[in-house]
C-alpha cells in the first residue's frame, strides 16, 4: 500500500496571545485554545491532495503528547486522514526524540512519503524532518512550496534567498512544508462526526524502544520587552537628529 505519514504537533493556537507564568517557569496553557501546528496542517493538506490525485492510498497522522493530543488527531481525521497514531508521553520531547519515534513508526508503516511542517510555532526548531531523513537514510526536500509526484520520484520547489530552487528526489523521501504550499481545507461538521469512528491507536515511547532523554534545560521564560512608543518628526533633519540622540547613526 502506498502510504503517506504526516507528523502533527499540538500547540497553542496562533491567534492566542501567549502569556508567561508569573514565576517564569513556562507559558500559561490552562484554558487556552490548542490547535494543530499551522505548518503541520499544511503538511496534512498536501498529503490529502496527494491521495486525492491517486498517488497514494492511505494517509496516517502521528503525534506525540498527552491524551489531550487526541483532540488534534481527531481534527486531522476530520480533515480526511484515514487513521491516527498517538505516542503518549507526559515528558517534554526534544527534536532528536521525535525523530527517533518517527523512525520507528516509519519502519513499521513502510511509507512512500513522510511529510512534516518545517517547524513548530512554539519552539521554531526546524530540525525533525532533517533528523528523520538522516536516521532513515532517505532523501529530503525541506521548506517545500510545491510538490509534484512522478512515479518513483518527486520534484519539489523550494523558496531560497536567491528565488526558487527545484530539486528532484527518489522516493521514499521526507518533505517539510512551507506556508505557501497550500491552503488547508475547512473541516465540516459531518466530517467531524465521521472522524469519531476512524481508528486512533495509542502507544508509548517504551513500546517503540525510545527513551525521552533531555539534552536541554530551560532555566526561565521571559516575555519580550515592551516596544517603545513611536514619535512623530516634522522632516528628515529632525529624524536624523532623533536617531543621533539614540546613538543609531
Amino acid at each position: 500500500m502506498r502510504r503517506v505519514l504526516v507528523g502533527i504537533k499540538r500547540v497553542i493556537d496562533y491567534n492566542v496571545r501567549v502569556r508567561v507564568r508569573p514565576d517564569g517557569s513556562g507559558v500559561v496553557t490552562d484554558g487556552v485554545k490548542m490547535s494543530i501546528n499551522p505548518f503541520d496542517e499544511i503538511a496534512l493538506e498536501e498529503a490529502l491532495r496527494i491521495k486525492e490525485r491517486g498517488e497514494a492510498d492511505e494517509v496516517v497522522v502521528i503525534s506525540l503528547g498527552t491524551d489531550d493530543t487526541q483532540q488534534q488527531l481527531r481534527t486531522a481525521l476530520a480533515m480526511g486522514a484515514d487513521r491516527a497514531i498517538l505516542v503518549r508521553t507526559d515528558a517534554t520531547v526534544e527534536p532528536p526524540v521525535v525523530a527517533r519515534v518517527m523512525q520507528k513508526l516509519v519502519e513499521r508503516e513502510n511509507p512512500i512519503i513522510v511529510i512534516l511542517g518545517k517547524q513548530a510555532i512554539d519552539d521554531d526548531c526546524n530540525q525533525v524532518g532533517q533528523m528523520l531523513a538522516a536516521l532513515w537514510d532517505r532523501p529530503q526536500a525541506t521548506s517545500a512550496s510545491k510538490i509534484e509526484i512522478k512515479g518513483q520520484t518527486a520534484r519539489v520547489t523550494r523558496e531560497v534567498d536567491a528565488g526558487l530552487e527545484t530539486v528532484e528526489v527518489d522516493l521514499p523521501a521526507v518533505f517539510t512544508t512551507d506556508l505557501r504550499l497550500n491552503q488547508p481545507r475547512y473541516v465540516k461538521l459531518p466530517d467531524i462526526m465521521k472522524a469519531k469512528k476512524k481508528p486512533l491507536d495509542v502507544t508509548d515511547l517504551a513500546a517503540l524502544g525510545v527513551e525521552a532523554t533531555q539534552r536541554l534545560k530551560v532555566l526561565r521564560y521571559e516575555p519580550p520587552p515592551q516596544r517603545q512608543k513611536g514619535i512623530m518628526v516634522k522632516d528628515a533633519a529632525e529624524l536624523v537628529a532623533a536617531l543621533r540622540q539614540k546613538g543609531l547613526v
